[in-house]
């Protein structure tokens, strides 16, 4: 029986390029000199964090870093979990936003609901952080993918591990 996997795992590698690209122009952009603006990514926990001396330029750092990492991975800035600004000595703030990696179980939830829901002939599973599809078809799987697709839009997520 045909099945695959919806998922949705980070690519730490295109992060680390984008954040390292932001980094680079903000060294370069002169109202940044001799300011406390940078960016920091953590891969060990996940995390970005922003470091500025004023919430404008947190939104100046976030303009530089979101369209980089866009540009190396798609609806990237959709896996951002966005923490509280944070006043840091003196009049300096910082800011992380954690990346979520994998399918939680809300999410897994509602893409199983979705396509129960749908009358599909394609039944889903939760297995971890992922959803298994299966069905006898492979025209009822490109359909739950089509109908996830279109339905889920604010958070990444990739079909694979095709199996027939």
């Amino acid at each position: 029986m045909p099945s695959f996997d919806f998922t949705s795992e980070a690519d730490m590698v295109a992060l680390k390029n984008a954040v390292d690209v932001a980094a680079r122009q903000i060294d370069n952009r002169y109202d940044f000199k001799g300011t406390a603006a940078k960016v920091e990514i953590d891969e060990k926990n996940k995390t970005i964090t922003l470091h500025g001396d004023s919430e404008f330029q947190l939104d100046q750092i976030k303009d530089l870093l979101f369209p980089a990492m866009e540009k190396k991975e798609k609806d990237s800035v959709k896996r951002l979990d966005v923490q509280k600004l944070q006043s840091v000595s003196g009049n300096k703030v910082k800011q992380e936003m954690k990346i979520r990696d994998g399918i939680d179980s809300d999410l897994a939830k509602k893409i199983v609901k979705l396509i129960k829901d749908a009358k599909l002939k394609a039944q889903a599973s939760i297995q971890g952080d992922a959803v298994r599809v299966s069905g006898k078809k492979i025209d009822e799987l490109r359909e739950a993918i089509t109908l996830v697709r279109s339905q889920i839009t604010d958070f990444p997520i990739k079909d694979g591990n095709y199996r027939d």
